[in-house]
């Protein structure tokens, strides 16, 4: 039986990956902070797809120490990283550390999540990770990450947390070209949910349509030994943020710096 650790299970588009997840007969780690939540998720889960492997993992991925945590009690080996956690708080928020949280969760969160769980994706024959970045990207200021100069605005925070995710994605898969580990990102599609309502956003689609493209990321074979790619509705598209190299590895170099 596979692995997956999901990242924002409990959300509309992690809940629904989580389900399909599950009833393609992954074993299911959900990566949660609200473990009331969690332990709800893992019971309906069960219920709907038939599957009792499922579990859960209790950590903020803004916060490193905890991610760290996790992964060091970790011993099995991990086929599918799921990066899908998001916030858009409508006001500039900081971590404990004192990072500010879009950048701590939406871009951190997925860099640490890959560093500290490598070990565990590489004792997999094959691994996949799959960032859950989007279409609505832009405004990076690798000057001002944590918007301590610019006025924070929700909305320009979630872009340039989306464009960092993509070119990460860039990085990684350069990086880790050698070991049998792909890393995709993907636009998962206009949901209706509280990150989406934050930003002022309605959706059209259901968290099942949001989910389709990181589950086959996650799990197709059209895909197989395919890496550094973006998608949207299952399909290839030319990511403008994964050409420029000096700034890719130069975004790499400052979140390996926190």
């Amino acid at each position: 039986m596979k692995t997956t650790i999901i990242t924002g299970a409990t959300g509309a588009i992690g809940k629904a990956i989580a389900t399909q997840m599950a009833q393609k007969k992954y074993k299911v780690i959900l990566v949660a902070r609200n473990e009331f939540r969690a332990i709800h998720l893992v019971e309906l889960l069960k219920n709907e797809t038939g599957n009792s492997h499922i579990s859960y993992k209790l950590a903020d991925i803004s916060r490193k120490e905890e991610i760290a945590s996790i992964a060091d009690d970790w011993s099995e080996p991990v086929d599918v990283l799921i990066n899908n956690a998001a916030v858009t708080p409508r006001n500039r928020e900081e971590t404990p550390e004192g990072i500010e949280m879009q950048f701590a969760t939406n871009v951190l969160g997925y860099f640490w999540m890959i560093q500290y769980f490598l070990p565990h994706l590489k004792k997999a024959f094959v691994s996949r990770i799959v960032n859950v970045a989007s279409y609505w990207a832009g405004n990076l200021d690798l000057d001002d990450l944590e918007f301590n100069r610019r006025h924070y605005n929700n909305d320009t925070a979630y872009r340039q947390s989306k464009q960092a995710d993509r070119m990460l994605t860039a990085a990684f898969a350069e990086r880790l070209k050698g070991d049998s580990i792909t890393v995709n990102a993907c636009h998962p599609g206009d949901v209706r949910s509280t990150l989406a309502s934050n930003l002022g956003y309605g959706g059209h689609e259901s968290p099942e349509q949001g989910a389709a493209t990181p589950v086959w990321l996650a799990t197709s074979d059209e895909v197989e030994g395919i890496t550094g790619k973006y998608f949207e509705h299952m399909h290839e598209t030319r990511c403008q943020f994964s050409n420029n190299q000096n700034l890719i590895n130069l975004l790499f170099n400052i979140c390996e710096e926190y």
